[in-house]
C-alpha cells in the first residue's frame, strides 16, 4: 500500500443528522467498578491520573476538604515525581478549570531563551540535549492554581510528591519498557545527566517493582515547600540551572526565568455535541481541532457509528485525518484567534480543499499525561502536562533532579511566519485537548489524554463511545482505537479490529501499522463523571497506562 503525503481523501458529505437522545441512565448505571483501581465509584469527588500515588494523593486533599484545584495540582505535583517519562518541574503544564460556575483555561506555554536561534541547531539539537529546552512553566502554572482557586496551603498539596521522591515508589512494567527503549537516546546526550538520574547506574532500565528514590528533587520540593513557587524562577536555582546550560551547550540562562512565566488565562473554546455543551482548550492548544472533528462526525447519527460497521470505521479514520492536514496547513496565532471568525470550524466542509503542505510541524510522537477531578462543590478541572518525549531531552538539571524539555521540537525552523516559529519569546506549538462536558448546564463530564496528536483521536472516539454508543465511561475507554496520521499512516490495535476492515484497508491508498492491542501510541483516556441519575461520581484511568481513578 502507498502513501500519498500531500494530499488525502475527501469527506463524505452527508445531510446533518438528526437530534440524538442520549441515554443518561444506561450511561451511568451501567458502569462497573473494578477490583485494580481502573474503574471507580465514590460519593465525594473523583480524581483520576496515569499513577496510583498521584490519583491517592489528589483524593486525599478532597477528603481534607480540598476542591478540584487543589486534587489536581496534588496530583500533578506526585506525577512529576512517578511519571518522569511524561512530565516534570522541567516542562509545561495546561488546565481547563470549571471554578465557581466559571470555565477558563490556563495556558501555560513555555517562552524560548533569548539566546535561542535556529541556525545553532544540528540535526537531533531540538530533540535532545540542553538546546532543546523552553522555560519550564509548571510550577508557575500549579502555584496560580493553589494561590487563587484552592482551598488548601501550598504545604499540604506539595507533601505527597515530597514523600514520594524521598521515600521512592516501584518502578512499573510501562516505565521499564520505555527506559529499555530510549537507552540509545539517553547515550545521545554527551553529558549522560539525564541516564545519571533515571537509569540504573546510569547505564541500565531500572527492574520492574525495584524502588526508586530521587533524593535530589525531594530536597527541591521542599525548598518550593518552604519558599512558595516563586523561588522556582529567582535565586539559587535559575543560577544552578545557567551554570549547567553553559557548561553543556544549552540556551536557558538565570534571566530567560523572569519575569515568572505564570499562565494565561485564555476563554474556552465552546461547542456543541448532541445538544450536549462542550467546553475546550483554544490556541495554541488543540481544542479546536477536538470540536472540528465532532462536528464531521456529528453529521451522521448516533445509530452509525453504534453499528460499528467498516464504512463508519473507516470515516472516523478518514476524518481524523482531514482535520489533522487542516491544523498543519493553517496554524493558529494564539494571541489572534477569534472564534468567531473561524469560517472552518463554522463550516467543516471547507476542510476538502485543504490539502498537507509540504513543510511545516509535524507530530514529533510526544507523550504528556494527563489528570481528571471533580468536587461535589461543582468544580472540575482538565489538567494536561508534559516534558513532550519520552523522558523529554534525555538531559537532567545538575543538582536538581528533574529533566529538561525538549519543547523546542514543536517549534519551527524554516517559516518565519509560523506562530511557533523559533525565537526568542515566542512558544511551542501544542495538541493539548482537554475537554468538559456540561449538561443542563453542570460539570457532567471531564477528560483528557497524552498523545501529542492523537490526543484529538482519542478523546473523539471515547466521547463517541459514550455520547453515541450509549456506553458507561468504564466500557468507553476499553474500546478499541486508531488513529490517520496527515502522511497516511494508519495505526489501530491490530488483534480488536474485525478482520473485515484489515481487508478493506488492502483496497485503500493508506499505509497500516497494526499496533499491540491496548497500545500505549494510542492514547490514554482520564475521565471523571458526575452522575446526574444518582448522588455519586465514577472515574476511570487508562488500562494502557499504570494509572488509577480515586475519591474520598
Amino acid at each position: 500500500m502507498t502513501m500519498n503525503r500531500n494530499s488525502h481523501s475527501t469527506v463524505m458529505k452527508v445531510k446533518r443528522a438528526e437530534r440524538w437522545i442520549m441515554d443518561l441512565s444506561r450511561i451511568e448505571n451501567s458502569f462497573q467498578p473494578t477490583q485494580d483501581g481502573k474503574c471507580v465509584i465514590s460519593p465525594g469527588g473523583m480524581v483520576s491520573s496515569a499513577f496510583p500515588l498521584a490519583s491517592q494523593a489528589g483524593s486525599t486533599m478532597l477528603a481534607k476538604g480540598g476542591n478540584a484545584v487543589d486534587a489536581a495540582v496534588a496530583a500533578a505535583m506526585a506525577l512529576c515525581v512517578c511519571e518522569p517519562q511524561a512530565c516534570g518541574l522541567g516542562g509545561q503544564t495546561m488546565a481547563l478549570i470549571h471554578y465557581a460556575g466559571r470555565s477558563f483555561f490556563l495556558d501555560g506555554s513555555g517562552r524560548i531563551p533569548a539566546l535561542a536561534n535556529p541556525d545553532e541547531f544540528g540535526p537531533d539539537d531540538q530533540k535532545y540535549g540542553y538546546k532543546a529546552t523552553s522555560v519550564p512553566t509548571t510550577i508557575a502554572v500549579l502555584g496560580s492554581m493553589v494561590r487563587k482557586y484552592g482551598r488548601l496551603s501550598w504545604q499540604e498539596i506539595l507533601t505527597p510528591a515530597l514523600l514520594a521522591a524521598r521515600k521512592g515508589y516501584m518502578i512499573t512494567e510501562l516505565q521499564q519498557r520505555l527506559q529499555k527503549r530510549e537507552l540509545n537516546n539517553f547515550a545521545s546526550v554527551p553529558s549522560g545527566s539525564g541516564a545519571r538520574y533515571y537509569l540504573k547506574n546510569g547505564s541500565t532500565p531500572y527492574d520492574t517493582g525495584e524502588l526508586f528514590r530521587q533524593p535530589d528533587l525531594a530536597k527541591l520540593i521542599e525548598t518550593l515547600i518552604l519558599k512558595g513557587p516563586e523561588i522556582f524562577y529567582s535565586g539559587r536555582i535559575p543560577k544552578m540551572i545557567e551554570k549547567d546550560m553553559r557548561k553543556n551547550g544549552g540556551f536557558l540562562r538565570a534571566a530567560d526565568f523572569l519575569p515568572v512565566p505564570w499562565p494565561v488565562e485564555r476563554p474556552v473554546l465552546c461547542s456543541k455535541y448532541r445538544g450536549l455543551e462542550l467546553n475546550s482548550a483554544p490556541p495554541p492548544a488543540a481544542g479546536r481541532s477536538l470540536f472540528l472533528l465532532l462536528k464531521l462526525l456529528e453529521n451522521f447519527p448516533g445509530e452509525y457509528f453504534a453499528s460499528g460497521n467498516i464504512e463508519a470505521q473507516w470515516y472516523l479514520a478518514e476524518s481524523i485525518r482531514s482535520v489533522l492536514i487542516e491544523r498543519r496547513s493553517h496554524p493558529m496565532w494564539p494571541d489572534r484567534y477569534d472564534f468567531r471568525k473561524d469560517t472552518v470550524l463554522e463550516n467543516p466542509g471547507k476542510l476538502d480543499q485543504i490539502s498537507l503542505p509540504e513543510d511545516g510541524l509535524e507530530d514529533a510522537g510526544g507523550q504528556t499525561t494527563h489528570i481528571s477531578t471533580m468536587d461535589n462543590q461543582g468544580n472540575a478541572v482538565a489538567l494536561t502536562q508534559s516534558v513532550n518525549l519520552v523522558y523529554g531531552s534525555k538531559a537532567a538539571a545538575e543538582g536538581l533532579g528533574f529533566l529538561y524539555n525538549d519543547y523546542l521540537l514543536d517549534c519551527s525552523i524554516t517559516d518565519t511566519n509560523h506562530p511557533h516559529y523559533l525565537c526568542p519569546g515566542n512558544t511551542p506549538a501544542s495538541f493539548v485537548a482537554p475537554l468538559l462536558i456540561l449538561n443542563q448546564g453542570r460539570p457532567w463530564l471531564v477528560a483528557g489524554s497524552p498523545g501529542s496528536e492523537r490526543i484529538i483521536s482519542t478523546v473523539a472516539q471515547f466521547i463517541v463511545n459514550v455520547v453515541d454508543l450509549g456506553l458507561p465511561i468504564c466500557q468507553a475507554m476499553q474500546k478499541p482505537r486508531l488513529h490517520y496520521s496527515p502522511e497516511g499512516l494508519l495505526s489501530l490495535e491490530g488483534g480488536r479490529f474485525k478482520p473485515e476492515l484489515l481487508q478493506y484497508l488492502e483496497t485503500q491508498d493508506c499505509g497500516v501499522s497494526l499496533r499491540r492491542d491496548y497500545s500505549f501510541f494510542l492514547g490514554a483516556i482520564h475521565a471523571a463523571l458526575r452522575c446526574m441519575t444518582k448522588n455519586e461520581f465514577q472515574g476511570v484511568a487508562e488500562v494502557r497506562r499504570d494509572g488509577i481513578a480515586a475519591g474520598p
